[in-house]
């Protein structure tokens, strides 16, 4: 639930969100599944809003880190299967009471599954299975999987609907020999899998920088995270802009010489033929990076881009305004078309990750055409 702000909004362009879709989507072969993740509330765009408009679009799949997350998305009606990627070992009830899929990363989790499901009588619950083949942060080792096997051949309770694996550097040429070599190592301990079930399951590695970079490697579905929101792994491939964070004026004020400083620790100066300042109603606490205080971020009104003056405070941020026709009530663009979530991920020397996620839900989020 979004409590309205005037003065400040996310924008979620729906036809980018459409256009970036059918360009992943042509990539893929017509079988290929298509999975979109919305952790993370949507990486900050709004995850049941954004989760709806995917739900529409035809996404095979949606995908969440936490059962929270899945939960969520459930009471809002959300009807798509929905993978959590991170399932831990205490949520496994109510992830069987919101029919979610849970990832299973090690025997320990899929032992405790395996227990509750027994328990209450439940037979062929879907779940996924995790192979770490480089990433080294969850899943399956190699040698591993002999246990698994073995235990997967006499259990009941639960049907493995899928088998996949974590691209580490999928955007990064240097890295395509290591790429390659985790590809080689999935298709390998899958198809092990594979043989000892009996059974077919699902085989999907590919995240949005796999899908742009190694198509041939999509095998049974995909992940589609960043590149639905308007970020590609592809040098000068721009994909269509989805999300827009403007605010508006709420202040005017002409400094003179004399008048002292600007904001917060001083550091904002006036200039000898003095200056005027457009305060906004974004700061810190709404994912305006205290990074970008004092000139190092510029945004867009009125068709000019404006620095900041002075330190981001954490409701609130001054610009320098001098020389322009800025009004209160005017529109801010923090990032979207210009400047682009990419160019202010360059100035922090971050990703655009990180900045989409911290827009907190404070932030309305609204859909536009």
């Amino acid at each position: 639930m979004y409590i309205s702000n005037e003065f400040s909004r996310l924008e979620i362009n729906l036809n980018g969100c459409l256009e970036n879709y059918r360009y992943f989507r042509s990539r893929l072969e017509a079988s290929t599944k298509l999975l979109v993740l919305v952790k993370a509330n949507a990486y900050g765009h709004g995850a049941v809003q954004f989760a709806s408009l995917m739900e529409e679009a035809g996404a095979d799949y949606l995908a969440v880190a936490y059962p929270i997350e899945g939960i969520e998305l459930r009471q809002a009606g959300i009807k798509s299967p929905v993978m959590v990627l991170t399932a831990g070992t205490d949520s496994f009830e109510q992830i069987v009471n919101y029919g979610l899929e849970p990832g299973i990363p090690n025997m320990y989790s899929l032992r405790v599954l395996c227990d509750v499901l027994q328990k209450r009588g439940i037979n062929d619950f879907p779940i996924h299975i995790k192979i770490d083949t480089g990433m080294h942060r969850l899943g399956f080792m190699s040698d591993e999987l002999p246990e698994l096997m073995d235990f997967v051949k006499e259990c009941r309770n639960v049907k493995i609907k899928s088998v996949y694996s974590h691209l580490a550097a999928a955007d990064d040429p240097d890295c395509d020999d290591f790429t390659l070599g985790q590809i080689r190592l999935f298709r390998e301990n899958a198809d092990k899998l594979t043989a000892a079930l009996g059974y077919k399951p699902l085989y999907h590695i590919l995240n949005s920088a796999g899908i742009e970079r190694f198509p041939e490697y999509q095998f049974d579905m995909v992940r589609l995270g960043i590149g639905i929101y308007g970020v590609s792994a592809l040098p000068g491939n721009q994909l269509s802009t989805v999300a827009s964070f403007k605010c508006k004026v709420l202040q005017i004020k002409t400094l003179k010489p004399g008048d002292g400083t600007i904001g917060y620790g001083r550091h904002g100066k006036i200039a000898d033929g003095g200056t005027v300042i457009a305060t906004i109603p974004v700061g810190y606490a709404d994912g305006l990076d205290r990074h970008l205080s004092c000139g190092k971020g510029r945004f867009l009104v009125n068709g000019h881009r404006v620095p900041t003056i002075g330190n981001i405070c954490m409701d609130m941020t001054m610009l320098d305004v001098t020389g322009l026709d800025v009004k209160v009530g005017d529109t801010v663009t923090i990032f979207g078309e210009a400047p682009t979530i990419t160019e202010l991920a360059e100035i922090l020397g971050t990703i655009p990750y990180e900045i989409l996620t911290s827009v907190p839900r404070r932030i309305e989020r609204i859909i536009v055409k």
